[in-house]
């Protein structure tokens, strides 16, 4: 029960206490609502001393709402959304994927350790084992994108492998569960970035996963207006995430958390004009002479199609290539500055087409780039296929002068 000045603030004759107190808990006879309510808090009330401090004991096991840093039942709704796409024990929110990225990364190493990263990463989470993690004596060391030269660099002290997958620019494929199989039988654990397959389309925890992370910022959002990360763990890998989380004050805002989950209802429908789209797209690259490898893992031609035809469900509107290397180096630029309905920007999963320069030197430590066409990336939107390809053809004409 609310304290009794609470449910009746008309009862205080100064309209400035009853600003204050009015209007906090409305009562009303209906139906509820289809979406959760936006809740936005930082202090949260208690009945009693005894009641707030119980409750602050039971939150560091349970997920309990007692401060705004610690979620909102905004935020909670959307853990559970995540948790029920990922599949996994619980969730967490990050302000960014990076964040995210970085949390899983301390959450689980200590000064000593070993982490071997896969060369396909997104490219700030290997800076941040280059820089950030190496200054606290945790190596890392980067393997073949398909995993193939993993076992061999395992070391005594790896307590970690951390891959994306598909990978990051070009998307390589790698066998998660047989990852999975080794990092178990050396007591590491196995991590995932599943931003690709934005827990639809490839569910690393159903493949041996104890970790895996998304940027919500891309599709589960979906209208490129919100940055956001998330993690999701199996049950035996949650505490230590929990904590670390809990002792940095990682939190995200309760409007963000509801923008995400507004548009992470139409995920499976989006997704499903972005591979559409996509595929388009990617089947008239492979016809271009000015083309020499198009990326994507769905195209029956990939490195990567039977691990994709294994294990994933579906595709998405990421599609890169490679122009011939006999190229000028400005070809590249000259060709995207021509485009019109593709926008030059960093980011992808929102609803527009997007293109971007990818540098495979910079992005690529084990993999040998050098020699090689340069790349650029496509993220194909909800546009008519038919205008993008136009498009396009349009920005190719401009190799020819």
């Amino acid at each position: 029960m609310s304290k009794p000045f609470l449910s009746n603030p008309g009862s205080a004759s100064s309209t400035l206490t009853r600003l204050v107190h009015a209007g906090k808990q409305p009562q009303y006879d209906g139906g509820r609502p289809v979406n959760p309510p936006l809740v936005r808090a930082s202090t949260v009330l208690f009945e009693s001393v005894a009641q707030q401090q119980e409750l602050r004991i039971r939150r560091d096991g349970e997920r309990l709402f007692t401060y705004g840093a610690r979620g909102t039942p905004t935020v909670f709704a959307l853990e559970d959304l995540v948790c029920e796409l990922e599949g996994g024990w619980r969730a967490r929110l990050f302000p960014t994927g990076l964040a995210a990225i970085a949390m899983a990364l301390l959450s689980y190493l200590k000064p000593g350790d070993h982490v071997l990263m896969s060369d396909s990463v997104y490219e700030p989470a290997r800076n941040l084992a280059d820089s950030f993690l190496a200054r606290y004596n945790i190596r890392c060391t980067f393997f073949a994108a398909d995993g193939s030269d993993v076992e061999e660099k395992f070391e005594a002290g790896t307590r970690m492998i951390y891959v994306e997958c598909p990978g990051s620019l070009v998307y390589e494929m790698c066998d998660l569960p047989r990852l999975a199989a080794l990092a178990k039988a050396r007591g590491a654990l196995l991590v995932a970035d599943n931003t690709w397959g934005s827990g639809c389309q490839y569910r690393p925890l159903a493949l041996g996963a104890d970790v895996s992370i998304m940027a919500a910022t891309k599709y589960l959002s979906g209208h490129s207006d919100v940055m956001m990360g998330t993690v999701a763990t199996t049950r035996q890998a949650w505490q230590p995430v929990a904590e670390c989380c809990d002792a940095f004050g990682m939190t995200v805002s309760p409007d963000d958390a509801w923008l995400v989950l507004r548009g992470a209802r139409s995920l499976a429908a989006r997704l499903a004009m972005h591979e559409n789209h996509g595929l388009q797209v990617a089947h008239w690259l492979q016809s271009r002479s000015e083309v020499g490898r198009v990326f994507c893992p769905a195209l029956a031609g990939d490195p990567g199609h039977a691990l994709w035809q294994r294990d994933c469900k579906g595709s998405n509107g990421l599609v890169s290539f490679e122009l011939q290397p006999d190229y000028r180096r400005d070809a590249a630029e000259r060709l995207i500055d021509s485009l019109v309905l593709f926008g030059i920007g960093a980011s992808w999963g929102g609803y527009e087409s997007l293109v971007a320069l990818a540098d495979m030197n910079r992005a690529r430590s084990v993999a040998d780039w050098s020699g090689c066409g340069q790349v650029i990336r496509l993220h194909v939107g909800l546009e008519d296929p038919a205008d993008l390809i136009a498009d396009l053809a349009q920005g190719f004409a401009t190799l020819a002068s």
